[in-house]
């Protein structure tokens, strides 16, 4: 994982946090880097972008792509329940097949909900939204035929700093969602 080269002084829980993100061990198959967190959202941020290999650089994976941000506020927004919160990202292509069942949303739900417990990642407060979009080229794009692709935007609070499992359940959702089995290393 590739880190920003200066970082201003942080507040000691979410310089523990950042700390924890950075020893996260994903699983082989995620090219994962550190990107500018979005302003705005909380005092403090971190962001990691992550793409399922192969990739090229600067552009997304065919196989599945995300994004990792977990925010830090020591104001405790109630919503929240806590002083940490992340925001996740998770979209990859889906065979036209799959992204016509009915329940893949809920299946792409339940693997974020087993992929944090099977890392033991501790949370509350878990949100989301999974989104299952079809697709059928016309005119000049015919020859593409039918795609779909599915996205699952969550948030969820980590119970303290130690958040590595959280970015590793992360992981282990972008890699079932490109299709790949379930890590046996968690």
């Amino acid at each position: 994982m590739t880190t920003p080269e200066s970082e201003p002084v942080a507040p000691a829980p979410f310089a523990q946090a950042v700390a924890s993100v950075r020893t996260a061990r994903p699983r082989p198959e995620m090219e994962i880097v550190e990107i500018p967190a979005p302003g705005g959202l909380s005092p403090h941020a971190i962001a990691l972008a992550a793409d399922v290999r192969p990739t090229v650089h600067g552009i997304d994976s065919v196989l599945g792509t995300g994004r990792f941000v977990l925010l830090y506020d020591p104001a405790e927004p109630e919503a929240w329940g806590g002083p940490f919160r992340v925001v996740a990202y998770a979209q990859a292509p889906l065979e036209t097949e799959i992204g016509i069942d009915p329940f893949i949303a809920e299946v792409a739900w339940s693997w974020l909900v087993d992929a944090l417990d099977a890392r033991g990642a501790q949370y509350t407060a878990a949100s989301g939204t999974a989104t299952k979009a079809l697709s059928t080229g016309f005119g000049e794009l015919a020859g593409q035929g039918d795609a779909a692709q599915l996205e699952l935007r969550a948030s969820w609070s980590p119970v303290g700093p130690d958040v590595a499992h959280q970015v590793e359940a992360w992981c282990d959702l972008l890699c079932m969602l490109a299709g790949l089995p379930p890590s046996s290393d968690a």
